[in-house]
């Protein structure tokens, strides 16, 4: 199960890497438009892999489904980040949670006509990984609301869309090859952020800002973006190792990612107060703490 250990430590990165996320959203990078413009150009720095790792050219089906897989990435990170720009993170995280691992089993489902199925065992911790992930970041809501519900759910398409295609690609092409390509892919969708919202974005990049900070920003921006790098790597040679059928669990397991990023919050909490934005109420530790050991509950029963 070398893709299952490979998949945990990605989201282990992930996690610190969504703190710094947080952070830019909340200050130096307001827009989703304009976050999402610089994280998918920076996928053409994947280029620099070739010289070490060669590139092998796919025939036309992998070649556009490299294309997708990465533009679709893009897209749904776009609507995850808006989503969190409008409703609260309790609306949109257990959501997208919840439904990303279903829509990734439903896909993988129909793409191979039926023939992926997984064990009575495996499902049962595929069941306990969703609903530990839900029950991690679920907070009650004042009042219900499909526009979140909506946004939610486009996002777990995209991002379904995105890791199963990912599957298919490295199926048909060697790994690097077929990584490089998703990430042209992802470096197209955020050009087209730039095309559609070219005022808006320029307007962001060239703001006036003292020269201290945007260093500062610009720094943390690029190192916290090579550290996703080397996470999303990780991520998707867990995609690649894993047997088609087992792509979803790889989705499922993003609770692993809120259980590491709400201890790595505690443990920050004392000297970036402002990273810790949970509650403490007894019943809502009791109920993360449940969460944690349903997901722990789960890895086990895949584990074995």
């Amino acid at each position: 199960m070398l893709w299952l250990a490979i998949a945990i430590f990605s989201y282990l990165i992930l996690a610190m890497v969504a703190l710094v996320d947080k952070w830019f959203l909340a200050g130096p990078v307001p827009s989703p438009k304009t976050y999402i413009f610089y994280i998918g150009t920076l996928q053409i720095f994947a280029v620099l892999l070739i010289p070490f790792v060669g590139l092998a050219v796919p025939g036309i089906p992998q070649f556009f489904l490299a294309l997708a897989s990465g533009a679709f990435f893009v897209f749904g990170l776009y609507w995850f980040f808006k989503g969190l720009q409008f409703f609260e993170p309790s609306r949109i995280v257990p959501a997208v949670g919840g439904l990303l691992p279903i829509f990734s089993f439903l896909f993988i489902f129909i793409f191979s006509g039926g023939r992926e199925t997984i064990s009575p065992g495996d499902f049962l911790a595929f069941f306990l990984l969703v609903v530990g992930s839900v029950l991690l970041t679920y907070e009650r809501a004042k009042k219900f609301s499909w526009a979140s519900i909506k946004i939610s759910t486009i996002t777990a398409i995209l991002i379904a869309l995105s890791f199963v295609l990912a599957k298919y690609v490295y199926l048909g092409i060697d790994f690097w090859s077929g990584f490089i390509w998703i990430k042209a892919g992802s470096f197209l969708a955020g050009i087209s952020f730039l095309l559609l919202f070219r005022k808006e974005i320029l307007a962001e990049v060239f703001k006036k800002k003292e020269d201290s900070a945007r260093k500062k920003t610009t720094a943390v921006f690029f190192l916290n973006q090579g550290v996703a790098a080397g996470a999303n790597i990780l991520q998707n040679w867990a995609i690649a190792l894993a047997p088609l059928a087992y792509v979803a669990f790889i989705n499922a397991l993003q609770g692993v990612q809120y259980a590491f990023l709400l201890i790595l919050a505690v443990l920050l909490s004392s000297r970036f107060p402002r990273l810790l934005k949970e509650q403490v109420a007894r019943e809502v530790i009791l109920q993360k703490i449940m969460a944690i050991l349903i997901i722990g509950g789960g890895l086990a029963i895949l584990a074995l």
